[in-house]
């Protein structure tokens, strides 16, 4: 990109303004820190200069938005066309709590909806079992049988909304129901736009919601690939996240690679299962986390894009550009936010919004101040909202493609971040795959370790967060927090006995039976799942006849 008598020149003059004038400066007045690094432990130099991207290539490196390797983005014209989807995580209590909260949302302006399940339905446990006591409707929407489904959407035309569901181990079992709702709206399958989480992989190492062993898990997986293939063409079949690898305490060069890899790991799961990467591809999706550091940020989502296309391109073979295009979901850093000083997090949310947007995210929630106290209150997630809006429409960020390439340092740490994860890689090739890493506890102890060096370096107060360690003040307690229905819980446990009695239950277990067979072989799952949601099995009775036959994960324990 840059002559080479040029580049001479240039270092001349760049060592001489070392000389002359930075190191007087700095021995005059010092700098704040020895060492200035990003959360990867990138170093940070004063400035960028093209010394730093001297092998810069525009077209192999960046080329044109919707161009292959998609640096700058997977669309021609990014956001001067169609924004992107804003799409605010919610779920608590009951459903019919749930779908007031989904049509306010709608009608202040959110574009797509994202449903966030208690931890008895995201482990697959009814309300009414022992395992689900005191947790029903905390962090979710507790959803036990297809009637709750029936009334989360309730009103809610599917035909004209996208909906995303963060559900992993029982994600067949949800988007079955989701199948079902929209029959009953008269709405296709062929019509259905959303996503499901359906990445397992990263509860294994992150988030802890797994119910089946890693084999089995692969097995639902790629089943779903299958069956959404043939019959729900406009529907995501996986978001890839790397969300909650980053709320684990990864760096943004972890969380890059670690997801990544889990996305090698499905693309060879289903191609082993005969899957074309040409057809599956098109419809994988990923789930990324916008954290502090905003430059970084921004060239983290960049690179992302720019691994993947070759990924897909020279490790897979894949030849429809769709296929190698990276698309992905946003949400603002929950670990973040902070219980004190809350409205502090709404500049926090704002920053880390604003790094997605630059970086070219599809969609994007954003945390709502109050999150590190008590799930959102209405006021709270509308701020959240309008945070969205204001960069979409008030900022400029939008008026142009990638507006932050071409930037000596956007670009050095692209690459960087891009040559990091590649050495992840190797690490993880070495080791058998992903899986494999998994299973030897390699990932969680790269994850452990970085968390720990974060949490150190705030204890000494090397990395500052302002109300925690810096900027401290006496506070108030909060008075305008969202309480939960306690009655929920009791609520659902009635409406399981109601629909237990007005069932058909010797159809029921007949299909359950059915399911249980059929796991111990090959075929694929889903169209019998489909029928016992149709018959109102529960969510726990699938889920119990899968753990029949496929039994239940014990992870290792790591050191």
């Amino acid at each position: 990109m840059f002559d080479s008598s040029y580049l001479v020149n240039l270092k001349e003059k760049i060592d001489l303004w070392k000389k002359e004038k930075y190191s007087k400066i700095v021995s005059k007045f010092p700098e704040r820190k020895k060492e200035f690094l990003t959360s990867s432990d990138i170093m940070a130099d004063v400035q960028y200069t093209p010394l730093d991207i001297s092998d810069f290539d525009y077209l192999k490196d960046l080329g044109n938005a919707g161009d292959y390797p998609y640096t700058r983005g997977v669309q021609p014209n990014m956001f001067r066309g169609k924004l992107w989807t804003m799409r605010q995580y919610a779920g608590f209590g009951s459903a019919e709590e749930t779908n007031k909260r989904y049509k306010y949302l709608l009608s202040e302006g959110q574009t797509g909806l994202s449903v966030a399940f208690d931890l008895p339905t995201q482990i697959g446990y009814d309300s009414d079992a022992q395992m689900s006591f005191g947790e029903v409707g905390k962090v979710g929407v507790a959803i036990d049988s297809l009637k709750d489904m029936e009334t989360l959407f309730d009103g809610i035309p599917l035909e004209k909304v996208s909906t995303s569901m963060t559900i992993n181990s029982t994600a067949a079992i949800l988007l079955a129901m989701y199948i079902a709702v929209g029959e009953k709206q008269g709405v296709p399958p062929e019509k259905l736009r959303g996503t499901i989480q359906n990445d397992i992989l990263k509860e294994y190492v992150a988030r802890g919601t797994y119910i089946f062993p890693p084999k089995e898990s692969m097995r639902l997986i790629t089943d779903i690939f299958e069956y959404c293939t043939k019959n729900l063409p406009g529907w995501n079949t996986i978001s890839i996240s790397g969300y909650h690898i980053r709320e684990a305490g990864s760096s943004a060069v972890q969380e890059v690679a670690f997801t990544l890899a889990d996305g090698i790991a499905y693309v060879e799961a289903a191609i082993k299962k005969g899957l074309d990467v040409d057809e599956f591809g098109k419809r994988l999706s990923f789930f990324f986390n916008s954290h502090n550091n905003f430059l970084e940020e921004i060239a983290k989502f960049r690179a992302a894009r720019r691994v993947w296309a070759k990924l897909m391109k020279e490790r897979f073979g894949a030849k429809d550009p769709k296929a190698m295009m990276l698309r992905f979901h946003t949400q603002t850093g929950g670990s973040t936010l902070t219980a004190q000083q809350p409205e502090n997090n709404i500049a926090r949310v704002t920053m880390q919004a604003l790094s997605a947007v630059l970086g070219g995210t599809q969609s994007l929630h954003t945390n709502s101040m109050d999150e590190a106290l008590a799930l959102p209150s209405e006021k709270a997630v509308r701020i959240a909202l309008r945070t969205q809006q204001i960069i979409a429409h008030e900022t400029g960020v939008t008026d142009t493609v990638d507006p932050f390439a071409g930037s000596y340092y956007i670009e050095y740490l692209t690459n960087k971040i891009e040559e990091e994860v590649n050495k992840y890689f190797e690490k993880i090739d070495s080791l058998g795959g992903m899986v494999r890493a998994i299973e030897e506890g390699y990932i969680q102890k790269e994850i452990q370790d970085s968390a720990y060096s974060y949490q150190k370096n705030v204890e000494k107060g090397e990395t500052i967060v302002v109300g925690i360690n810096k900027y401290l003040m006496e506070e108030e307690i909060q008075k305008e927090l969202l309480k939960l229905n306690p009655e929920v819980e009791k609520i659902q446990i009635q409406k399981i006995k109601r629909l237990k009695a007005e069932r058909d239950n010797e159809k029921v277990n007949e299909i359950l039976k059915n399911i249980e067979k059929t796991a111990k072989g090959d075929t694929n799952l889903i169209p019998l799942i489909l029928e016992a949601v149709k018959n109102y099995a529960t969510l726990g009775e699938i889920s119990d006849s899968l753990r029949n036959v496929f039994g239940e994960y014990k992870p290792k324990t790591i050191l």
